[in-house]
């Protein structure tokens, strides 16, 4: 009865909201069967690889530089997990509020591409998507369903270099336009901010949370766990994405109708 109270009085202002936040990270993908471990948009697991380097060494930007089969041999792994992978409740449920209030965005570290394919359209992908390739080489680039049957690296077809996924490996820089982007949403305010299955260990991803509550907006963890956003934020639902953001979406249709 208590939760469901609680999802009553988030549903409510949230149905009243003109501008959301959605910040997510690899737990909202936990229901379309993918890990939630660390690594790039936190889908790797293991301190050491075979080569006997960390994963930070492995998929940094120098790595790539100087070695890009050992880099595509763990971007191939990500790859694989994310391949097939469907969204779920959650990211069905966000694409639906965007297309009911007035202004949704969904600023995610996750590079599975999973908002994309749920319908969302305002989209930040900070981290990138492992969809898009560009070349190291020429101007050519382009976007794929998945890797299956290329080489590795793969090569580019216009000029023979190699390609590489518009993700930011360790040691780069965040693209500064998405940065630029994620500034002028919070600059024109927001009426409610939600964080959903990320613990906030990055500052770009905590600092939305930190200035809603400074700035006294209503905000929403959904993660099972607690985190370092938890003291932070008015609502803390202890349950998974997708059971949260249904009950969500039903409760605000209901309100809305």
């Amino acid at each position: 009865m208590i939760l469901a109270s609680v999802l009553d009085e988030i549903s409510a202002r949230l149905a009243s909201a003109r501008r959301v936040l959605f910040i997510t990270g690899a737990g909202i993908s936990a229901d379309s069967g993918l890990p939630t471990y660390r690594g790039v948009g936190g889908l790797y697991d293991g301190e050491v690889t075979e080569e006997g380097l960390p994963i930070e060494t492995v998929l940094s930007g120098a790595m790539f530089s100087v070695r890009p089969d050992i880099t595509w041999k763990y971007l191939a792994q990500i790859e694989r997990n994310c391949r097939g992978a469907l969204p779920n409740a959650a990211h069905l449920a966000i694409a639906e509020l965007e297309a009911t209030l007035d202004h949704v965005l969904v600023f995610t570290q996750n590079v599975d591409g999973l908002h994309r394919k749920a319908g969302s359209k305002r989209l930040i992908e900070i981290h990138g998507n492992l969809h898009d390739l560009v070349c190291t080489s020429c101007d050519f680039a382009e976007s794929v369903e998945d890797l299956s049957g290329r080489p590795l690296p793969p090569v580019c077809p216009a000029c023979g270099g190699v390609l590489r996924p518009l993700v930011v490996l360790f040691g780069e820089a965040l693209p500064e336009s998405a940065i630029g982007r994620l500034v002028a949403e919070l600059e024109q305010g927001m009426d409610m901010v939600f964080t959903i299955g990320t613990s906030g260990v990055f500052p770009y991803i905590a600092a939305p949370v930190v200035w809603a509550a400074e700035a006294g907006i209503p905000s929403v963890e959904i993660n099972p766990l607690v985190t370092r956003l938890t003291p932070h934020v008015t609502y803390h639902l202890p349950i998974g994405a997708a059971e949260a953001m249904g009950a969500i979406r039903s409760r605000v249709a209901a309100l809305r109708a």
